[in-house]
């Protein structure tokens, strides 16, 4: 159950010089033009500080004109927009339509993005606007890789909150795109029925991150955080690691590995232990009067369970097999009984 030394420094020489931000990963701003925030970037800016947040992606409707305000500082602000569709003409069921994510450094690579995508109808510039086409399936899993060769993170945001269907499978487009899992707030019934839509398809074999978002389009909260183990506080070092699926959807630090692949990624199991630590609470999360339980689950349910305190880093490592589709962790509550945090898995190949 305890990894050893040398097992120890493995897992710290794979997040060397890395530390924890926590952050928001779905905002939007009273940016002007089409935007439908209530609030201007400066108050987020004073916001976060107060509430310990390192960085919001602000994706604001239809426009590009946030990316280029005078207040937009990188490692701040993610950049990017959430467009929409009123359907995916091929899919048979009567509600189904999406929101969708798409998060860069800055604003050039989304503005091509748009120009190359005619549907958008992009105007360009910095006060371009552009339209919510509908999609086929393929048409739309064109877009996401589009987006994946430009460097930018895809998600999607509340999907049952916008399409309603009883099989997992209408929500699946790709694999190595993370889906809003908690959303508006750790313990929202959105997020429930989000967390078994995710689980569900983990079960089916498909490769989907977690992730989490407020989208309440109101004051700043720190109710639905990101935890991200990044070099710096800059854009690009935060999407090389959402790109990755190495960040945990919630606001605890979780560092996971078996030999040298990290949370999000594949290899072959069985050979190699799996090494965890958990730590890095925010302060949302953090009582030093609760009690904290971490799980370590594969597809055939929960492996191992420890619990700590989170005035300790706890550290856990395991035998893995080579009969199972993937490992990942969670961590609780117990005071409260919630599940706090979700570090995405590790598939197996």
């Amino acid at each position: 159950m305890l990894p050893t030394e040398k097992e120890l420094l493995h897992l710290n020489s794979l997040y060397q010089n890395r530390r924890a931000f926590h952050g928001e990963l779905h905002d939007h701003s009273a940016s002007g033009g089409t935007s439908d925030g209530k609030r201007p970037l400066m108050h987020w800016r004073g916001a976060m500080e107060a509430l310990g947040i390192d960085f919001a992606a602000i994706l604001d409707h239809k426009q590009v004109r946030h990316m280029y305000l005078p207040e937009w500082e990188d490692g701040v602000f993610l950049g990017g927009t959430e467009p929409g569709t009123r359907h995916i003409v091929d899919i048979p069921i009567e509600k189904n339509g999406l929101h969708y994510n798409i998060i860069f450094e800055g604003p050039k690579p989304l503005e091509e993005l748009l120009s190359e995508f005619p549907e958008f109808e992009f105007t360009g510039g910095e006060e371009g606007h552009f339209n919510y086409p509908d999609f086929t399936k393929a048409r739309f899993c064109e877009l996401i890789d589009a987006v994946k060769k430009k460097g930018g993170f895809f998600v999607y945001p509340h999907p049952k909150q916008v399409a309603v269907s009883d099989d997992p499978l209408h929500y699946w487009f790709c694999d190595d795109i993370a889906m809003e899992v908690f959303y508006v707030s750790m313990d929202s019934n959105y997020t429930k029925e989000n967390y078994r839509l995710w689980t569900d398809l983990l079960s089916l074999g498909k490769r989907v991150w977690a992730s989490a978002g407020c989208d309440l389009h109101a004051c700043a909260t720190d109710q639905a955080l990101t935890t991200i183990y990044a070099e710096e506080k800059k854009n690009a070092a935060y999407i090389k690691h959402l790109r990755m699926g190495d960040f945990v959807c919630g606001p605890v630090g979780i560092r996971m590995c078996v030999g040298d692949t990290l949370m999000g990624g594949t290899c072959k199991l069985g050979k190699d232990r799996l090494i965890l630590s958990v730590g890095d609470f925010h302060r949302s999360v953090k009582n030093p009067e609760h009690t904290y339980r971490v799980d370590i689950l594969s597809d055939r349910g929960v492996v191992c369970s420890k619990d700590f305190s989170c005035d300790d880093e706890l550290c856990l490592a395991i035998d893995t097999s080579a009969d199972v589709k993937f490992y990942r962790a969670e961590v609780f509550d117990l005071n409260r009984d919630l599940r706090i945090a979700i570090g995405n898995p590790i598939w197996n190949v």
